[in-house]
Protein backbone atom coordinates (compact mmCIF):
# COMPACT_ATOMS: atom_id res chain seq x y z
CA UNK A 1 0.00 0.00 0.00
CA UNK A 2 1.73 3.17 -1.38
CA UNK A 3 1.28 6.47 1.27
CA UNK A 4 2.43 9.77 1.53
CA UNK A 5 5.15 10.94 4.50
CA UNK A 6 3.77 13.18 6.78
CA UNK A 7 6.60 15.36 6.67
CA UNK A 8 8.12 15.83 3.63
CA UNK A 9 5.04 14.43 1.56
CA UNK A 10 6.44 12.11 -0.64
CA UNK A 11 5.03 8.53 -1.22
CA UNK A 12 6.73 5.52 0.14
CA UNK A 13 5.58 1.71 0.67
CA UNK A 14 5.57 -0.05 4.26
CA UNK A 15 3.85 -1.57 6.89
CA UNK A 16 0.22 -0.37 6.90
CA UNK A 17 0.87 1.72 10.18
CA UNK A 18 4.35 3.21 8.83
CA UNK A 19 3.60 7.29 8.51
CA UNK A 20 7.26 8.14 7.51
CA UNK A 21 9.45 7.89 4.68
CA UNK A 22 12.85 8.02 6.83
CA UNK A 23 14.40 8.26 10.29
CA UNK A 24 14.78 11.71 9.26
CA UNK A 25 11.64 13.31 8.23
CA UNK A 26 10.49 11.07 11.51
CA UNK A 27 12.60 12.84 13.33
CA UNK A 28 11.72 16.49 12.05
CA UNK A 29 8.27 15.87 12.39
CA UNK A 30 8.40 14.62 15.60
CA UNK A 31 11.17 17.61 16.87
CA UNK A 32 8.44 20.46 15.24
CA UNK A 33 5.61 19.24 17.59
CA UNK A 34 5.75 21.65 21.36
CA UNK A 35 9.18 23.11 20.19
CA UNK A 36 8.52 25.60 23.28
CA UNK A 37 8.13 22.89 25.70
CA UNK A 38 11.24 21.25 24.34
CA UNK A 39 13.62 24.40 24.54
CA UNK A 40 12.54 24.62 27.99
CA UNK A 41 13.72 21.56 29.11
CA UNK A 42 16.78 21.80 27.35
CA UNK A 43 17.49 25.07 28.77
CA UNK A 44 16.74 24.19 32.29
CA UNK A 45 18.92 20.80 31.96
CA UNK A 46 21.70 23.26 30.56
CA UNK A 47 21.34 25.14 33.57
CA UNK A 48 21.56 22.20 36.02
CA UNK A 49 24.50 20.99 34.75
CA UNK A 50 26.73 23.97 34.44
CA UNK A 51 25.34 24.64 37.82
CA UNK A 52 26.54 21.43 38.88
CA UNK A 53 29.86 21.41 37.39
CA UNK A 54 30.59 24.72 38.81
CA UNK A 55 29.66 23.30 42.61
CA UNK A 56 31.68 20.25 41.86
CA UNK A 57 34.58 22.17 40.16
CA UNK A 58 35.07 24.56 43.62
CA UNK A 59 34.21 21.66 45.90
CA UNK A 60 36.70 19.08 45.50
CA UNK A 61 37.22 18.24 49.08
CA UNK A 62 33.17 17.60 49.90
CA UNK A 63 32.85 20.49 52.17
CA UNK A 64 34.18 23.96 51.28
CA UNK A 65 33.22 27.56 51.89
CA UNK A 66 33.27 29.94 49.03
CA UNK A 67 32.18 33.88 48.24
CA UNK A 68 28.83 34.19 46.78
CA UNK A 69 30.98 36.45 43.87
CA UNK A 70 33.00 33.59 43.09
CA UNK A 71 30.26 31.54 42.07
CA UNK A 72 28.46 34.68 40.39
CA UNK A 73 31.64 34.69 38.51
CA UNK A 74 31.51 31.38 37.33
CA UNK A 75 27.97 31.61 36.19
CA UNK A 76 26.01 30.10 38.65
CA UNK A 77 22.41 30.47 38.85
CA UNK A 78 21.25 30.78 41.91
CA UNK A 79 17.47 29.64 40.34
CA UNK A 80 18.10 26.54 39.06
CA UNK A 81 17.95 23.45 42.22
CA UNK A 82 17.16 19.67 42.10
CA UNK A 83 15.94 19.98 45.60
CA UNK A 84 15.99 21.55 48.79
CA UNK A 85 16.47 20.28 52.08
CA UNK A 86 15.75 21.68 55.94
CA UNK A 87 18.22 20.27 58.87
CA UNK A 88 16.87 20.36 62.21
CA UNK A 89 18.69 23.03 63.03
CA UNK A 90 16.65 24.94 60.58
CA UNK A 91 19.88 25.21 57.78
CA UNK A 92 18.43 24.82 54.07
CA UNK A 93 20.76 23.53 51.77
CA UNK A 94 19.90 23.62 48.24
CA UNK A 95 20.93 20.27 45.48
CA UNK A 96 22.14 20.46 42.20
CA UNK A 97 21.58 16.66 42.10
CA UNK A 98 24.60 15.21 44.80
CA UNK A 99 26.18 18.70 45.39
CA UNK A 100 24.74 21.23 47.57
CA UNK A 101 25.22 24.91 48.78
CA UNK A 102 23.94 26.91 52.12
CA UNK A 103 23.62 30.05 52.56
CA UNK A 104 26.37 31.08 55.46
CA UNK A 105 26.77 35.31 56.37
CA UNK A 106 28.34 37.57 54.79
CA UNK A 107 27.62 36.33 51.31
CA UNK A 108 29.39 33.16 51.83
CA UNK A 109 28.06 29.58 50.83
CA UNK A 110 29.11 26.31 52.40
CA UNK A 111 29.26 23.54 49.38
CA UNK A 112 28.86 20.27 50.14
CA UNK A 113 28.97 16.51 48.42
CA UNK A 114 25.59 14.84 49.54
CA UNK A 115 27.28 11.73 50.47
CA UNK A 116 29.97 13.54 53.31
CA UNK A 117 27.11 15.23 55.02
CA UNK A 118 25.23 11.77 55.14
Amino acid sequence: MKKNCLECGLPFVGRSDKKFCSDYCRNTYNNKINPACRNLIRNTNNRLKRNHKILEKLNVTGKTKVSKQTLHDAGFDFQTITSLSTTTRGNTYFYVYNQGYSPLKKDHYLLIHKNSTS
